[in-house]
Order: structure tokens, then sequence, then C-alpha cells
């Protein structure tokens, strides 16, 4: 099974963010950028799908600056992907989701793939639309919020869940497809530090980016802006649970309006 890993490269959760002077964009200088949390997902379900199909192939691609796609690129390898291949974005930033899609396009159209993984959504914008939007592109089906995602030989198809409001359904599919990764089988593994050096060493594919369509209207973002300052907690005096929570009460319908 030839199997396509599709990567995004987002500011680190302990990375402190702040908006460029203008506050048209976020200002990405000092910010450390790494594999969002599905897309880490995604990666383990590739590799376990590569351990349990004999002669299976793990190639990660990644859309955006090169600067930032070499780091999340390296750290797939280290983790055990095959090959990896960048795909430049036309400017500073990843663009908007349907731009980042028709990127990723250009490289997976161009190698094996009878299965592509994605996490279901990233962790900096949380808008989940670029797996849909590739598997049309494709022309390829698309199952979001997977999990439990096994490969049925004998059957030849996928079997997995898929989360809903209801439960858990289950599906099964033939490929190819397009599956949009909630959890693999279990944690993402951890990459070793053998492997880490050796990563900094392997080749990384360049793909130009694509000529914009021309039918598509980009999404541009108007304004980035920190949320007001904290103005430090309230110390309740109290005897009791139940004072306390008459206390807080109180403060939450008289003083916070929180309540009516």
């Amino acid at each position: 099974m030839e199997i396509v890993v599709c990567l995004k490269p987002v500011p680190d959760a302990e990375t402190r963010l702040r908006p460029r002077a203008d506050g048209s964009r976020l200002d990405p200088e000092g910010v450390k950028f790494v594999l969002a949390g599905y897309d880490e997902s995604a990666v383990e379900q590739a590799l376990l799908l590569r351990e349990a199909i004999a002669g299976s192939k793990v190639h990660a691609v990644s859309f955006g600056p090169p600067r930032w796609t070499e780091e999340v690129l390296r750290a797939a390898i280290a983790l055990g992907c095959d090959t990896a291949t960048a795909v430049e974005s036309a400017g500073e930033e990843a663009g908007d989701p349907i731009a980042a899609a028709e990127g990723l396009l250009g490289a997976v159209e161009g190698m094996p793939h009878d299965l592509v993984l994605l996490g279901k959504q990233a962790g900096d914008d949380e808008e989940g639309l670029v797996p849909g939007a590739l598997a049309e592109m494709l022309g390829m089906p698309h199952f979001g919020y997977v999990v439990d995602l096994h490969w049925d030989g004998a059957a030849q198809r996928l079997r997995f869940g898929r989360s809903a409001e209801a439960g858990q359904e289950t599906w099964e599919s033939p490929l190819p497809c397009v599956i949009g990764l909630q959890q693999a089988w279990n944690d993402p593994r951890t990459a070793k530090l053998p492997a880490i050096l050796k990563s900094r060493r392997a080749p990384i594919a360049k793909v130009s980016p694509p000529a914009p369509s021309p039918e598509r209207a980009a999404s541009v973002p108007e304004r980035f802006a920190l949320p007001p300052p904290r103005t430090g907690a309230k110390m309740i005096a109290y005897r009791t649970p139940e004072e306390a929570a008459q206390q807080l009460v109180r403060i939450l319908k008289e003083e916070a309006k929180v309540f009516p």
C-alpha cells in the first residue's frame, strides 16, 4: 500500500504569539513550528498500517514556507516516514485551506497514493477543510473524524470508526480514499536520537507551487489581535464550602453580570 500523509506546520503550543505591528497577520519571527497534533496521529496511523501490510511505504508531504515545512518533514522522517516532499507556498504564509489543498494536490498527484491520510483539522485555525477539499480535487471519497482505522486484507477494504454525536459509527471503504484522522490505534511514537540525527541529512524533494486557480476566491485575514489581558483573581473569604458557593453565585450575578 502506498500511503501519503499530509502535514501542516503549526506554531508550538508553548510559543508566545503576537500580531504584526499593522495587525494584518501573526508575526512568525522567533516562532517554532511543529507537527499539528492530529497530523502526529496521522503519521502514527500511516506507520502502523505500513507495519501491518508488507511492502507498504509512507510518503510525507507538506505545504507552506520552506523554513517551516522542512522542520515538520524532518520530524516525520525521524518517526519513520520513507520519503518527504515539500511544496513551497507562494507567499510567507501557507495560505487559506483551499490554497493548501491545491498545493498538496500537485505533490500527491505526482506520487503513488492508495491512501491519503491527514489530521482531521490543524491545531492553529481548527478549520478542518483541507481533507475534504483535497479529496474533491483528487476525485476520491473522503471520510473525516476517523478512529480505529484498520486494513482488512481478506476483503481488501479499510475498516474504521467515525465519531458522531450519538456515539461511534462503523464504516468500510475500498481504496483509494482520503481519510481525515482523529486518532490512531495508539498514541504517537517518539523519535529516537539516532533517527533524529539521520533525518537531518535525509533528502527532501521540492515541488513548485501550483498556479492559483482563477475560479477560486482566496480568503484573506483582516486582523489578528491578542485577547485582552486578564484583570487578576478575586479571593473569596469563607468558612464552609456552602458559604463559598453562595458568595460565588452572588458575585457572578451582581458584579460579573453573568447570570440574570
